[in-house]
This record gives C-alpha cells, sequence and structure tokens, in this order.
C-alpha cells in the first residue's frame, strides 16, 4: 500500500457545484476508482486560498496502468466534463500532471 496526496485549486465561483458534485458521486465512478485499487479516498477544501487536497491509498501493484483504466471509462470521463471546469491546475505541476502530487515528508498511524 502507498499513501499518495496531491493538490489543485478550486475556482472560488464554483466551490459550491463541486461541493454538490461530491455529495453525490456517481456509482460508477466510485466502482473505477476501487477497481483501480484505490482505497481511503479524501478531498480536502481549503478556503480563502480555494484549493482542493486529496489523500488516498493505493492498494494495487501497476499504478500506471490503474491510473490509465480510470481515464479510459466513459462513466469517470463524463464525470470529468462537469468536475475539471470547476479545477485550475497549479502552474508548479509536473508535466501530464492535472492535480499536482506531493512528497509524504512524514505519517504516523
Amino acid at each position: 500500500m502507498k499513501r499518495m496526496g496531491m493538490v489543485i485549486g478550486v475556482a472560488p465561483e464554483r466551490v459550491a457545484e463541486y461541493k454538490r458534485l461530491h455529495a453525490a458521486v456517481w456509482p460508477g465512478v466510485l466502482a473505477r476508482i476501487a477497481a483501480s485499487g484505490i482505497r481511503n479516498y479524501t478531498i480536502y477544501l481549503r478556503e480563502p486560498e480555494n484549493l482542493l487536497f486529496a489523500c488516498w491509498e493505493y492498494h494495487g501493484t501497476d499504478f500506471e496502468a490503474d491510473m490509465a483504466a480510470i481515464a479510459a471509462d466513459p462513466e469517470t470521463q463524463r464525470w470529468w466534463t462537469f468536475t475539471d471546469p470547476c479545477q485550475r491546475p497549479l502552474e508548479s505541476r509536473a508535466p501530464g500532471e492535472h492535480w499536482a502530487m506531493m512528497e509524504e515528508v512524514f505519517h504516523v498511524d
């Protein structure tokens, strides 16, 4: 298992919409996430900076393939047509990233 964290901005005028969407995430999207080895997935919002912080545990063995399966899923692609316009990727993200991955510097159970 690997814990992962990532960050992205959210448009201030779309915070309420983003919260509404995530209050009822589509079952197909949740099923695809689970099938790709993602567990304990949480998204936090920090206002007034309008940052979203997401963290999850990855329980798979091929992260690249599992992320590709999520990206290829038609239901997830449709979901992203609603969520992506709310998000504001960070300029400092790595090439190819939408959400900017973060380095874990501390953890305790």
